[in-house]
C-alpha cells in the first residue's frame, strides 16, 4: 500500500492554504487527473463530495468526507469508490508570525483493483508530488 507524507513551508498564510485545499470544485482547474468535483453535502465542519480522477482511457469516481477545523487541519476519509481505504490529511502550522505556513500532508490508499493497484506502485511518489506542487502553483497564481 502506497503512503506518502511531505512537510513544505510556503509564503501563505495557514488560512490562504487552508482555504485553497478546501475548494474542492476548483480543482479540476489545476490538479492533475482530477476531471470533476462536485460537493454532495456541506456542514459545520464537513463536505461531502466526489471526485472524478482519470487518466487516458481510465476514469472513475469516488466519494469522500471531508472534515475540518479551520485554518488548521483537514482530513479526508474515503466513502465509497474504486479504493479499498483512503485516507489523507492536510495540517497548517504558523510559521514567522503567521506570514508562513509549514504544511503537513499525508496520504494512504489502496486500490480494490489488484491490476490499478500494481500501475500505480510505478508512478506513486511522482503523481504524489506533481499533486503537490500543482498545490503549491496554485498558491502562487491566486496570492503572490
Amino acid at each position: 500500500m502506497p503512503t506518502h507524507s511531505d512537510k513544505r513551508v510556503l509564503p501563505y498564510t495557514p488560512q490562504q492554504m487552508f482555504d485553497l485545499v478546501l475548494d474542492i470544485e476548483k480543482y479540476p482547474e489545476f490538479l492533475p487527473w482530477c476531471n470533476n468535483a462536485h460537493i454532495k453535502e456541506r456542514g459545520e465542519g464537513f463536505i461531502i463530495g466526489d471526485l472524478t480522477i482519470g487518466y487516458k482511457l481510465m476514469s472513475s469516481t469516488y466519494r469522500s468526507k471531508v472534515v475540518f477545523e479551520p485554518y488548521t487541519k483537514i482530513d479526508i476519509d474515503y466513502v465509497e469508490g474504486p479504493f479499498k481505504k483512503l485516507k489523507n490529511h492536510w495540517r497548517f502550522k504558523p510559521e514567522d508570525g503567521g506570514k508562513k505556513c509549514e504544511i503537513d500532508f499525508f496520504i494512504d490508499f489502496e486500490f480494490k483493483s489488484s491490476l490499478f493497484q500494481h500501475m500505480i506502485e510505478f508512478v506513486f511518489n511522482e503523481a504524489v508530488m506533481a499533486m503537490i506542487n500543482a498545490f503549491e502553483t496554485r498558491a502562487k497564481a491566486i496570492y503572490k
